[in-house]
């Protein structure tokens, strides 16, 4: 064995704590320098559309973005070779996402979004890289509300283009109230006042909202997920060499780790069971 004075192997194991810490996630728990998938060159920019007000998932705070969809919308952007510091974020509000890609307005969309065949029609998917479930939000003490068959003449919120109202008015229509905002927000506040009897949208979503502390203690998710929402990123319609690179990301994203280390971190707090990553490139 080697006579190493103790002063160096001191700095040698630090010299190796470095190396293997720059290897760690970002502060939302993703890989900070995924490889470049291939197709991909280094440079330019993106204009990437998010929500900015899902805890755990898309919010903004000041000049601040943070969630899973953040997360992973910048560890994508960084392995088509576009740096974090060269994504510009924009609103993407469940009922503007088409036309936002549409009218070229954003590269791709982050934002929650459900694979559709309807959607389908008009814009393209990569992925999924999330698969949630509709469910219900109810206020803590509201315990006859366990499912939306307990609804009849109640009056539920949900947001203007999403699957969410969608499936409640083919479902349960003249059955329940539905009463839509443009924002999630706007539902669980509504909610929270007693304006409405429950909100329905993804489980993921309604489980940041009732870990918020103004909400905490007040508001419950019911837990009995009835749909499947399989989200995917949003393209413009036509553009299959996009869709092959960001499946590719999304692909890594999983592979190394990253997908998992973002959830624990932004959605896990909130007391969501993670699940298990679906397969992108299946959209």
């Amino acid at each position: 064995m080697l006579n190493v004075p103790r002063r160096m192997t001191a700095l040698l194991l630090a010299g190796v704590t470095t190396v293997a810490l720059a290897g760690c996630g970002s502060s939302g728990g993703s890989a900070a320098t995924p490889s470049l998938v291939p197709g991909a060159t280094a440079g330019g920019k993106l204009t990437i559309g998010i929500s900015f007000d899902q805890p755990g998932l898309g919010l903004k705070s000041g000049d601040t973005y943070t969630g899973f969809d953040v997360d992973t919308a910048t560890y994508v952007a960084q392995a088509l070779g576009v740096a974090k510091g060269d994504i510009t974020w924009v609103q993407a509000d469940p009922a503007k996402r088409e036309s936002l890609l549409t009218g070229g307005q954003v590269d791709l969309v982050f934002s929650t979004y459900s694979i559709t065949d309807e959607r389908k029609k008009v814009v393209d998917f990569a992925g999924p890289y999330f698969v949630a479930h509709q469910d219900l939000l109810v206020r803590r003490n509201d315990e006859d509300l366990t499912s939306p068959e307990t609804l009849n003449g109640r009056t539920l919120c949900s947001v203007t283009g999403t699957t969410s109202s969608t499936y409640i008015k083919e479902h349960y229509k003249g059955k329940i109230a539905l009463k839509e905002f443009p924002k999630f927000s706007d539902c669980v506040s509504a909610l929270a006042e007693s304006s409405v009897d429950a909100v329905t949208t993804d489980d993921v979503i309604l489980a940041g909202f009732a870990a918020e502390p103004q909400y905490k203690g007040k508001l419950r998710l019911i837990g009995r997920g009835f749909t499947d929402e399989r989200y995917g990123v949003g393209i413009k319609k036509g553009d299959s060499a996009m869709a092959e690179k960001v499946n590719a990301a999304l692909k890594s994203y999983i592979a190394d780790g990253s997908w998992k280390r973002s959830l624990d971190a932004t959605v896990g707090p909130s007391g969501y069971s993670i699940p298990a990553p679906p397969t992108p490139g299946t959209a």
